[in-house]
């Protein structure tokens, strides 16, 4: 087989892992907290981790360097985007959030004018208007021209997710860390954090085994091996784009678990706002790279 073709077969795996996420959120949100699903979750990620930098030969490398850029990044992911995307989870319909968090790519091309001195192109407003088109048909289930969202908070928490996921890789972009030891080490940050946090607040109760297994399939499948086999296909594949185009499978996969798992039913507005974000995310991922500002 090429290496393109064990590319997409390793993206094709990320892409029908995170197609679960949603619903594996929604059933681990069910049983516990967002806070005790972030903690269970990032434990078990950490730990996965952890074997595959040891496995790798990396353990060296990640207990000497590059603690300085784990010491804020782990704040950052998975503390804060985590704790944001749980909450808006816990508070909206998991077709939504699911929807909203899709803006990501949408909040970094924004982001990367001021951080990295890009332009945006016609294409890039274009995409945007499109997309967060889409976020307020979803926000306002269809009401469009009413102002009052259905659950404000739990919009604005999924859209505060996006910019700090967008924020975090534009901020890591000169980040030389192996991905691996860059993930454990930013896990290596955040469990600690998680756990203060967990204490000092509602504390760790016992969910039985159902709500066990939920908050590790969350930690060991959307944070674990996804992110492994994503990093795998990007770093083997000749183009991004053949495999960063298969993300735009995950979503209708996403709402028909969700349909049949969680007994949601598919809103028309959510319908109509994903095809909204999609269509701006494809807007923008097909054009030309935006021109960098000219330095003086």
């Amino acid at each position: 087989m090429t290496r393109d073709g064990q590319a997409m077969l390793y993206g094709l795996g990320a892409v029908a892992l995170w197609s679960t996420v949603a619903t594996a959120f929604k059933v681990a949100l069910g049983y516990m907290s967002p806070l005790e699903l972030m903690w269970l979750a990032s434990l078990v990620s950490w730990a996965l981790i952890g074997a595959l930098v040891m496995r790798q030969g990396l353990a060296g490398q990640a207990l000497r360097h590059g603690w300085r850029t784990a010491a804020w990044a782990g704040l950052m992911n998975p503390v804060a985007y985590y704790l944001l995307l749980f909450g808006a989870y816990d508070r909206l319909p998991g077709q939504e959030a699911m929807a909203l968090n899709y803006t990501w790519a949408l909040a970094m091309a924004f982001l990367a004018v001021p951080l990295l001195g890009q332009r945006l192109t016609r294409m890039d407003v274009v995409a945007g208007m499109v997309a967060y088109g889409g976020v307020w048909v979803i926000a306002t289930r269809g009401a469009v021209l009413d102002v009052a969202f259905a659950d404000p908070l739990g919009v604005a928490m999924a859209l505060a997710s996006t910019l700090i996921w967008a924020l975090y890789w534009l901020l890591n972009a000169r980040d030389h860390r192996p991905p691996l030891v860059a993930q454990w080490q930013n896990f290596s940050v955040g469990v600690p954090v998680l756990t203060a946090l967990l204490l000092a607040g509602p504390g760790l109760q016992w969910h039985g085994w159902l709500g066990l297994s939920a908050g590790v399939y969350v930690g060991l499948f959307e944070m674990g091996v996804a992110f492994v086999l994503w990093q795998l296909a990007v770093h083997r594949v000749s183009r991004t784009a053949k495999v960063s185009n298969l993300i735009f499978l995950s979503p209708p996969v996403s709402l028909l678990l969700l349909f049949l798992v969680v007994g949601e039913p598919i809103l028309p507005s959510t319908l109509i706002g994903l095809v909204l974000i999609l269509g701006g995310l494809a807007l923008q991922q097909w054009q030309k790279a935006p021109a960098p500002v000219s330095q003086p």
